[in-house]
């Protein structure tokens, strides 16, 4: 892949660079645009490898391109462990490949000032769920804010181009990103707060009182915030899931949702010619959003004896020459220093690899789209009860219908309590955000018809056979919350 893979025309998307900025990295001069993260910055550029293996010094390139992981870590100007894929790009940074140690600077060159403040509610993950929240419990009369670790507003929805079905409640016929403009536009009209690079780092309520600490960057300096909430909503998301093969570490090898940011936010062409393992939604989507973009798209593979999205999305593809293999799955990554091609295999019905069946293909690009598992790191160091529920997508925060976990006081909502897809997730900030006002006694009767107008439609959405498991699942998790509840009575 060269150098400068911005991508210049696009279908549908127009993409505001702003002003070009000067950047270093492992002493060499290279540019980039302010609107730009480091990581997408330097993937224009034609740099894919971020770092190397600790244990076998192999080397690696981002992966998840939204924080969650750990690939894109560098040393910017001389702090290590900066995850570059939601660190804005700054005139005249340092950035360079750590040790594999990340040993702290003598003299970090940073300035770090503290601010208090006292909330009714705290949101903690500024996506459709956390918007939702935010809409709903500000509307009703409830101080709220919001903190999101990335640079740019909407979480997910930024990077959703496909229009958007369901109810007009919940923005059905727009594309994601002009839901999120939207939502934001809404959050402002009423008056609501929302900080971006601001990571939540540590929960430390005591005696039924909820106090988190989080760091909000601003152009270099640092503000410690304490923030003091009467309740906490987590809408942090999910995380991508990965899959174990030989050469799974090579630059090349991406999870979809950040191949998805690199290309629909920062409008940068990830590759040339792509295979994408997985045909549920996210792996349907993006392979037609990697058309969009220029990208030859050379198969979509999938282990299972059919597809696992829906049929107008894997429709769309066929239409377009691009082949769908079921039962086949990925044997190998092949290249030294980055992908240069891949051997897939056919799999029988318990999912075995078929010796004799390998067909060999030439990419750049390889987009693991398997799934998501529910982020929970903020719920687990809050104390909140978990349990397992495969169908929601791993462990899950166990809560009530009103989304409220078995601490007093928390709630989670969106893909954090469950995956399933962005309505579900902004019914169940509406139900959170509703159902606080509820308790608080903010405009009780109309938090009332709020919430139950959202269960309804919930319900609804739910009938869908593609949300039949999460039905259940669901069912599964508030019967814990009763049981737990049960014991502490």
């Amino acid at each position: 892949m060269g150098k400068n893979q911005r991508i210049r025309r696009h279908p549908i998307l127009d993409f505001e660079r702003g002003k070009r900025v000067r950047f270093q990295f492992e002493g060499q001069w290279l540019e980039g645009y302010e609107n730009e993260s480091i990581a997408a910055a330097l993937f224009a550029s034609g740099v894919k490898i971020f770092g190397r293996s600790k244990r076998f010094n192999h080397p690696t390139g981002w992966f998840c391109g939204i924080g969650k992981c750990s690939s894109c870590l560098m040393r910017v100007n001389g702090i290590p462990n900066v995850r570059t894929c939601i660190t804005p790009v700054r005139e005249g940074m340092r950035v360079a490949i750590q040790d594999r140690k990340g040993m702290l600077p003598d003299e970090p060159d940073i300035k770090v000032a503290k601010k208090e403040e006292h909330v009714q509610v705290l949101i903690i993950g500024g996506g459709p769920a956390g918007l939702e929240t935010e809409i709903t419990s500000t509307r009703l009369g409830l101080n709220t804010l919001i903190i999101d670790e990335n640079p740019i507003p909407g979480g997910q929805l930024t990077k959703q181009t496909h229009k958007f079905f369901g109810s007009k409640k919940e923005y059905a016929g727009l594309r994601g990103f002009e839901i999120a403009r939207t939502m934001l536009e809404e959050l402002r009209k009423c008056g609501g707060r929302y900080l971006t690079e601001t990571s939540a780092i540590g929960y430390y309520g005591k005696d039924g009182k909820h106090k988190f600490l989080a760091v909000q960057k601003r152009e270099g300096d640092y503000h410690l915030l304490e923030i003091k909430a009467d309740n906490i909503v987590v809408t942090s998301g999910a995380s991508e899931n990965y899959l174990p093969f030989p050469g799974n570490y090579l630059p090349g090898v991406y999870g979809a949702g950040g191949v998805q940011t690199l290309m629909n936010v920062y409008g940068v062409k990830p590759g040339n010619k792509a295979l994408i393992v997985g045909t549920g939604n996210v792996g349907l989507i993006v392979g037609y959003q990697l058309l969009q973009a220029g990208v030859e798209v050379k198969a979509l593979i999938e282990t299972m004896p059919c597809v696992g999205g829906y049929l107008v999305h894997a429709s769309k593809l066929v239409r377009l020459g691009v082949p769908i293999l079921l039962r086949h799955t990925i044997k190998e990554a092949k290249g030294e220093q980055y992908v240069d091609g891949a051997t897939i295999i056919a799999v029988d019905e318990n999912k075995q690899p078929i010796e004799g069946t390998e067909l060999e293909l030439d990419i750049d690009l390889i987009l693991i789209a398997v799934g998501l598992s529910a982020s929970t790191r903020i719920i687990s160091q809050a104390g909140c009860e978990k349990m397992f529920v495969s169908e929601l997508g791993d462990w899950i925060s166990i809560h009530n219908a009103s989304m409220e976990t078995t601490i007093d006081g928390i709630y989670v909502a969106g893909d954090g309590s469950g995956i399933a897809e962005a309505s579900t997730a902004m019914l169940e900030g509406r139900i959170a955000g509703a159902a606080i006002a509820e308790k608080e006694s903010y405009n009780s009767e109309e938090a009332k018809r709020i919430k139950e107008e959202a269960f309804s439609e919930l319900s609804k959405l739910r009938e869908s056979s593609f949300l039949k498991a999460v039905t259940a699942g669901k069912r599964r998790c508030q019967q814990k919350w009763d049981e737990v509840k049960s014991r502490e009575k």
